[in-house]
């Protein structure tokens, strides 16, 4: 999780500083972008995470995409902070469009494969919520990175507030870190070779059983109001610290820290939570807290607000990374018992079609700054792009999280199996004894 996190945070992170308000790429056109690499990423997103479960190789089938995709995302993040300052007009939106693109491609190889290892590797709910806490907490270690200290790096120690060296040059030394990370941990890891059956998934046919599957939509969709959220926050931060709160970008180093922090440390709290009180109602609780904080957020002044409000921003986001994929997770494994098939990496990427609503999302809401605000790049900031910030970075997150707080007290979920329903078994007749429990609203 650390090798993963740290390329595409930087990405997320800093792509609308870099393109928007650096090289001045008009927000519409990064809108348009998006909006297309979000459509053309849930299109290969499911092609990646089915390729992999159908692989077969004395190396596994997860361990071969890791290593190829390591190298890859870190060639053409490079590539995606060395765009030439001479570009602009349709140049830099091809530039923004094709390296944009290939980022999210490679990036999605690597956490088909990667995500598909916790529900194998731990099949007890206990377990794996201390598995993925830790993991969470290695993200965060590199969200301390890839997002607190990027500015820092980019606009003060390689380079300055209005040029571009900096962000080429941390972004090589992070995807060095990214490769020798993913490397490690790809040939340290041991596969299940039980969860290889002889037979091979097939596509159309496993994509109609999980879309007929009324609990990939709604915990797909309840699951993205958070992860839309996010993206908003961690796309918006640095502009909310220079415009909304009237400081250098470098400064997003200890409102970004903060939230971190917190979140690290809470994630011991949350955990014992979900081992006494269960996943499901944990991360029913998770949501209004995380929602809350961005309200919070908003009527921040100045940097010792924003940090106060960012406590309680980092308290609820450490509770949905403690919980949400434990949910998903138990998705899988009803699906897993349900048809006899560990096709995890299939599954996983289509839950990644309700992850690229991010892009769309993100896209539109950038855009929409320009159409309420006047806000269309650093080059025309309009009148008030203090208050067009807060809007991005709070108001619509919070609708977001509030909708998902909701939804997420109205949902129903698997209940946790038995060890032994991981293992491969052979498909059950259908019928209406073959429909999971699941663990219903009180």
């Amino acid at each position: 999780m650390f090798g993963t996190s740290i390329p595409i945070n930087m990405i997320k992170g800093s792509m609308i500083l870099f393109y928007v308000d650096i090289l001045g790429l008009d927000v519409r056109a990064y809108g348009v972008v998006m909006v297309i690499y979000a459509i053309i990423d849930a299109v290969d997103n499911p092609l990646l995470g089915h390729l992999s479960d159908r692989t077969r190789s004395r190396y596994g089938r997860r361990r071969p995409w890791l290593l190829v995709g390591a190298p890859m995302l870190a060639a053409c993040m490079i590539a995606f902070f060395s765009a030439p300052t001479s570009l602009e007009g349709i140049g830099l939106v091809l530039w923004f469009a094709i390296f944009a693109i290939l980022c999210e491609a490679f990036d999605s190889m690597l956490n088909a494969n990667y995500g598909a290892l916790l529900p194998e590797l731990y099949p007890r709910e206990r377990d794996r919520a201390v598995a993925n806490s830790l993991r969470q907490g290695f993200q965060l270690a590199a969200l301390v990175i890839s997002l607190a200290v990027t500015p820092l790096l980019t606009t003060q120690v390689f380079g300055t507030e209005e040029t571009t060296e900096g962000f080429r040059t941390t972004a090589i030394i992070y995807g060095v870190i990214a490769c020798v990370v993913i490397a490690f941990m790809a040939l340290s890891a041991h596969e299940n070779p039980r969860y290889a059956t002889h037979e091979r998934p097939r596509l159309l046919h496993s994509l109609w059983s999980i879309v007929r599957n009324p609990m990939f939509w709604t915990v797909g969709l309840t699951g993205a109001c958070y992860g839309v959220a996010m993206a908003l926050v961690l796309s918006g931060i640095q502009l909310y610290v220079r415009y909304s709160l009237g400081l250098p970008v470098a400064n997003a180093l200890y409102l970004q820290g903060i939230v971190i922090l917190i979140s690290a440390g809470g994630l011991i709290v949350w955990t014992r939570v979900v081992a006494r009180r269960g996943a499901l109602w944990t991360w029913r609780l998770a949501f209004p807290i995380l929602a809350v904080s961005f309200a919070t957020l908003f009527f921040a002044t100045d940097l010792v607000t924003a940090i106060a409000a960012g406590v309680l921003v980092g308290a609820g986001w450490s509770g949905m990374l403690a919980t949400n994929d434990l949910i998903v997770a138990r998705v899988l494994d009803a699906d897993a018992a349900r048809n006899g098939e560990h096709r995890e990496g299939l599954f996983l990427s289509a839950f990644g079609f309700f992850a690229r609503l991010n892009g769309i999302v993100t896209g539109f809401a950038l855009t929409s700054l320009g159409v309420f605000f006047g806000y269309n790049s650093g080059d025309d900031p309009g009148a008030d792009p203090g208050l067009a910030f807060r809007v991005y970075l709070c108001v619509y997150p919070f609708v977001l999280t509030a909708i998902g707080a909701v939804a997420a007290r109205l949902i129903s979920v698997p209940v946790e199996p038995p060890p032994e329903a991981a293992e491969p078994v052979e498909p059950p007749p259908a019928g209406p004894a073959n429909e999971p429990d699941v663990e219903r609203t009180p």
